[in-house]
């Protein structure tokens, strides 16, 4: 069974950080792609960053570029978002998904949550200003 939890999240001042983790199970990580996303009542979900984690490249909402930083570890079979400079528009629940991919193109399509077959249940960040 193909599991994703996330973890990690927490209540953070403004200009600190956090490191998420998404844990996988059931499944090994080469040949995914996994993106965070996060949301928050009344908006959509919004793509955050994204990994394919066979080549190891990234991609970046404009808005979090230069503070978060997406890593794999195959050891942990566990994918990590580290954000730092946090700004009380962080504020969201943070949830990490996953999909297969031989050849995933361009990263920026998986920004979109459609692109996705497995999520995990979610995380809450704060920010406090």
């Amino acid at each position: 069974e193909v599991q994703l939890v996330e973890s990690g999240g927490g209540l953070v001042q403004a200009g600190g950080s956090l490191r998420l983790s998404c844990a996988a199970s059931g499944f090994t990580l080469e040949d995914y792609v996994i993106g965070w996303f996060r949301q928050v009542p009344g908006k959509e979900r919004e793509g955050v960053s994204c990994i394919y984690t066979t080549e190891d490249t990234t991609f970046y909402a404009d808005s979090v570029k230069g503070r978060f930083t997406i890593a794999s570890d195959y050891a942990e079979n566990t994918v990590f978002l580290q954000m730092n400079s946090l700004k009380p528009e962080d504020k969201a629940v943070y949830s990490c998904a996953a999909i297969e991919v031989a050849v995933p193109g361009s990263l920026s399509a998986f920004l979109l949550e459609d692109e996705y077959e497995y999520w995990g249940q979610g995380t809450q960040v704060t920010v406090s200003s």
